[in-house]
């Protein structure tokens, strides 16, 4: 991707993630209606970020695959349940892990409201949970390694 999220290439996701090329992602918070997100604890065979908590829901599309189609395949795929998204916003951030792999994404944020079953997929999450912004925001500050890097960066833009 360049800077305006125009496709100029196109890669397999690991070789993308060696190189630290721009790509384009897509990350879903949903939210109960009591005002609680849903948030996911990555599954311990994560390449990057194993058992950190993360945002309800993130990944790619494929190619050729619209960015808000992909989105809801994946919530289903990982969190057993689908729900109406609403495009919050986008943002690029870049972050080296020690694996020698780049996460440099054009983010682009979906929005939910779900009050139903969940259904994790174990093979991409090890567990999840409700939680208050609020009380999320104080997590941050006492437990900043716990939680996914692009995570962090959502929750202090958007929220």
């Amino acid at each position: 991707m360049d800077e305006k999220d125009n496709q100029i290439g196109s890669g397999e996701k690991l070789a993308v993630h060696r190189a630290g090329k721009l790509h384009r992602a897509f990350s879903i918070l949903v939210f109960n209606s009591q005002g609680e997100l849903l948030i996911q604890q990555r599954a311990k065979g994560k390449y990057h970020c194993p058992l950190l908590w993360a945002n309800t829901c993130c990944s790619h599309p494929r190619l050729g695959e619209a960015t808000l189609l992909a989105a809801h395949r994946r919530l289903e795929e990982e969190m057993g349940f689908d729900c109406m998204l609403e495009e919050k916003g986008n943002f690029i951030y870049k972050y080296n892990f020690d694996n020698g792999l780049t996460e440099h994404e054009f983010d682009h944020v979906f929005v939910g409201l779900y009050d139903g079953p969940i259904k994790i997929n174990t093979k991409e999450v090890e567990g999840s949970k409700w939680i208050k912004i609020e009380d999320l925001k104080v997590d941050f500050d006492n437990y900043q390694d716990k939680y996914a890097p692009w995570f962090k960066i959502i929750i202090n833009k958007f929220f």
